[in-house]
């Protein structure tokens, strides 16, 4: 018998373009002698499942089960490849925790936590992971300029707080441009931060579960042609992404140590990759997504293959890993 997969991909974000096509490479690797893939959009205005044949058929959210004129389907696994809400701030993971159906990435709690920038590097910061000096604002908060400025000082980075892939942030140079980044982050969310310019190598670090065991995939470097890794630089080509990264053995190995030490402490499974920049020779955590890009050029696949693993190897272990869980 096979199994019955459905990946979930869309989601309410500004990012649903890239996850539907995360989604897709999903599908397209997917071992079909072993799996039934099922393509599910999820959307705002619609849950459907997209057939062979770009039919769309509704899904039942009751049970998350869908009935074509042919056949009643219901799902033994859920492959997530949503960037975003719902898929990566926890709301799906809860969703199918209520309802017994295994899911590939981590549990509603950890993908709650750490789509959060703020409380991810609070959380953290006791077991020694630094992370940029930074100043937090909420929707309505009364913005005090100097403060901000004496708190991170110039230029910094302005971000909304649970947001991914860049949309929402600006670098700021000087105090005049401060308001507009500001208004440009609650555009994306109604919590923000502000966080001090670390002048040093951005790398990204996969740590995955692999046939049982935690793996820390090849380290990547990434060098933006723009300013800084905002959107275009991520999705539009505009950066240099190189794998593996141009750092010391040294380095290496203390921030696959501090990523591997993030992953375990939060008791997080399925896929992560987590940002970081050198200053010196100490890693500062950025951020953490756990549902990180899957199109053939994002940063978790180009590490998996250097590791030696297929991009049908790296979605069927996930699957595996998932079957395996108690909820």
């Amino acid at each position: 018998m096979k199994i019955n997969v459905a990946i979930i991909m869309g989601g309410y974000s500004s990012e649903y373009k890239i996850s539907l096509i995360s989604g897709q490479v999903v599908y397209d690797y997917l071992n079909k002698e072993k799996f039934n893939a099922f393509r599910i959009h999820i959307l705002k205005e619609k849950w459907v499942y997209v057939d062979e044949n770009d039919r769309e058929h509704p899904v039942n959210k009751d049970d998350f089960s869908v009935d074509t004129p042919t056949e009643s389907i219901k799902f033994d696994c859920v492959f997530n490849a949503i960037h975003g809400s719902p898929g990566e701030d926890g709301l799906m993971q809860a969703y199918f925790e209520l309802l017994g159906i295994k899911q590939t990435s981590c549990d509603y709690y950890q993908a709650s936590l750490t789509f959060n920038k703020r409380d991810l590097l609070s959380v953290l910061k006791p077991y020694g992971i630094k992370s940029a000096a930074s100043y937090y604002l909420n929707l309505g908060d009364e913005i005090r300029e100097d403060e901000i400025i004496a708190a991170v000082g110039l230029p910094c980075f302005v971000k909304a707080n649970k947001a991914g892939s860049s949309f929402g942030i600006s670098k700021v140079y000087e105090k005049e441009a401060l308001a507009k980044a500001i208004e440009k982050a609650f555009a994306e969310d109604n919590e923000i931060i502000i966080e001090a310019f670390l002048n040093g190598t951005e790398v990204s670090v996969g740590v995955i579960k692999y046939q049982g065991q935690t793996k820390v995939l090849p380290i990547t470097e990434i060098v933006s042609e723009n300013d800084f890794f905002d959107y275009a630089a991520k999705y539009e080509g505009k950066s240099q992404e190189i794998t593996p990264a141009r750092i010391s053995e040294q380095q290496a190995l203390r921030v696959a140590n501090i990523a591997k030490l993030a992953y375990e402490r939060l008791k997080m499974r399925g896929f992560s990759r987590s940002e970081f920049i050198f200053v010196d020779d100490e890693p500062y955590m950025l951020e953490m997504n756990t549902t990180p890009g899957l199109t053939t050029e994002s940063i978790l696949p180009q590490q998996a293959q250097a590791a030696g693993i297929s991009l049908a190897e790296l979605f069927e272990s996930a699957i595996w890993e998932a079957l395996k869980q108690n909820n």
